[in-house]
């Protein structure tokens, strides 16, 4: 756990009742507070929100170390451990989920705001880095943000989004672009995908799915024979690992061979290419694009225009090369 210093933003929390007011620390595009704050905000006793955080963490439901930092805050002398947005609202939904609930909308559209103002599209960084794709990429998801009514959850994805490609741009530019992208390239290909094989794991991704409920009978049916066959073999005309499965996961959400599931089929498919090319994981063992990255990148595809390919295709290499 390391410590960090909040210079930063201070966001101002006011219940729907009026009854409770917080000062909120607004630091790695997500808020923090202390167990006191969080016992304010619930009306619970403190030693009720350590009890519930120490099971979470000991139950595995939350990872402690990304999720907690030990922070230098205003009046006072030593660090104190702050805990974000995930870990609020973990311990929210076990002491009160309705005051859960209305926190979680309320950090939402800070987030939105804090998107949009432009805290994390820092316009000075972006002139020092001077890079045309990059620019396109930021305008891009920040038209996504404009004009989608999303989730939490696609907030987070597109932070992540934004703060990994900036960092990852930052080095390109500072060490030399080209070289790095590839450098970074994988060129040994340890898993071939056909046709056979791909709608194989469709299918069995549909029955799955449908079984649970969570898709439809219309699921993974391609609109026309062998539609996907084409994205499949023209991923093969590019020499690595990452550009392949960059242009899989694009073709398939653009060209859209199935009548429905088009996103998840790409994602699903995107993940599996990656990982049978033992590409998927860091050197931590951690997967180089979380849950809700990956929704982002989905969602960007889908509302992004034809001629923004090349755009995608880089902003989607550069958060699996560099990590």
């Amino acid at each position: 756990m390391e410590e960090q210093n909040i210079e930063n933003k201070i966001v101002i929390y006011k219940s729907k009742d009026g009854k409770i007011n917080l000062d909120i620390n607004f630091d790695k595009e997500t808020v923090w507070l202390t167990q006191e704050q969080i016992s304010t905000l619930f009306g619970v006793d403190r030693t009720v929100v350590t009890r519930h955080i120490n099971n979470i963490f000991k139950d595995g439901e939350i990872g402690e170390r990304s999720n907690v930092q030990k922070m230098h805050i205003a009046n006072s002398d030593r660090p104190v451990k702050l805990y974000n947005l995930d870990v609020i609202l973990a311990v929210g939904y076990r002491v009160n989920a309705k005051k859960g609930i209305e926190f979680r909308k309320w950090a939402s559209s800070v987030l939105k705001d804090y998107m949009i103002d432009g805290y994390v599209l820092n316009q000075k960084r972006l002139e020092e880095i001077g890079l045309k794709e990059f620019d396109e990429s930021i305008l891009l998801i920040r038209g996504v943000i404009k004009r989608k009514e999303l989730t939490y959850d696609e907030y987070q994805g597109l932070l992540n989004v934004i703060v990994s490609y900036s960092h990852t741009w930052s080095i390109l530019h500072r060490y030399g672009s080209q070289n790095l992208i590839e450098e970074g390239k994988t060129r040994t290909n340890k898993f071939k995908l056909d046709y056979n094989t791909a709608i194989s794991f469709v299918n069995e991704l549909r029955h799955n799915l449908i079984s649970k409920k969570e898709a439809s009978d219309n699921f993974g049916k391609e609109r026309t024979e062998k539609a996907l066959e084409k994205i499949i073999n023209n991923i093969y005309k590019y020499s690595t690992v990452e550009e392949r499965a960059a242009n899989l996961l694009y073709d398939i959400i653009k060209e859209q061979p199935f009548i429905d599931g088009n996103k998840r089929i790409a994602a699903f498919l995107f993940v599996l290419f990656l990982n049978f090319n033992n590409c998927l994981l860091d050197k931590n063992g951690d997967e180089k694009i979380d849950d809700n990255t990956l929704a982002a990148i989905t969602l960007l595809i889908s509302e992004s225009n034809q001629t923004s390919k090349d755009i995608m295709i880089k902003l989607i290499l550069n958060l699996i090369i560099h990590k």
